[in-house]
């Protein structure tokens, strides 16, 4: 399983959709597909809008939340077109709420058929309830169709750091990290709510560059790419290099 945050489709102009990183999620996806590992993607929407930014358009929470969603289709849309572009495999978008003329409902048991016949997975519009980050649609939609590891594509960072690296410089990344040890440091690659279902279920996470090239493949070929959060303890994080 793949989360792609909506802001790793903008590039650099931070929002919409960059054709450029458009063509490199493609890439990178097909990559892993080539290895005849099955790919399922959950999609953010953030590229579009944020539910949390509701109070600032003066409307409900539950309103906003709705556009989201509506923002995740629209990329899985994107990117399902890109990928019938590059002659890809058969390519199914599922979706949490019914939108018949456009996706396939979000079925259980369809999508791991699909799987099994070798078609990449794109699932939107999270699970289809307001109040719910599409990080935790992940983790939901992960353990569901029993995923080996659910794999989160983040926006200009390339692991979980000891500190924010953006403004701390000699930040260290963590190469691993258990579950306890990621909640009990408050650790900000996903909501709280997501990491807690992932640790119950001991699905193991790996947290990476979107922009990174060979970054998917890689992480399931077992390199050490980003930062992988797993059920162990780990040692201190040490410097890179």
């Amino acid at each position: 399983m793949v989360k792609l945050s909506g802001e790793a489709f903008t590039g650099a102009a931070g929002w919409g959709t960059d054709p450029v990183s458009l063509v490199h999620l493609t890439e990178e996806i097909l990559s892993v597909h080539e290895l005849d590992v099955q790919v399922a993607v959950v999609l953010g929407g953030g590229n579009y809008f944020r539910g949390r930014t509701a109070a600032a358009w003066g409307i409900g929470r539950a309103e906003a939340d709705a556009i989201g969603m509506l923002g995740t289709v629209m990329n899985a849309l994107l990117l399902r077109g890109e990928l019938a572009a590059h002659h890809a495999a058969d390519v199914r978008v599922m979706t949490a709420t019914a939108m018949p003329s456009v996706a396939e409902p979000f079925i259980r048991l369809r999508a791991l058929r699909h799987l099994d016949h070798g078609l990449i997975v794109l699932l939107a519009g999270g699970i289809g309830q307001p109040y719910v980050t599409t990080d935790y649609a992940a983790v939901q939609r992960a353990l569901e169709l029993e995923t080996d590891a659910l794999l989160l594509a983040k926006h200009g960072v390339d692991g979980v750091y000891d500190h924010d690296p953006r403004t701390h410089p000699g930040a260290i990344r963590y190469t691993e990290l258990s579950h306890r040890e990621a909640l009990a440091r408050d650790v900000q690659v996903m909501d709280t709510t997501a990491l807690v279902l992932a640790a119950e279920h001991h699905l193991t996470m790996h947290v990476f560059d979107a922009a990174a090239t060979g970054a998917m493949r890689a992480i399931c070929q077992g390199r050490d790419i980003g930062t992988r959060i797993a059920d162990h303890e780990t040692r201190p994080p040490l410097p890179e290099g």
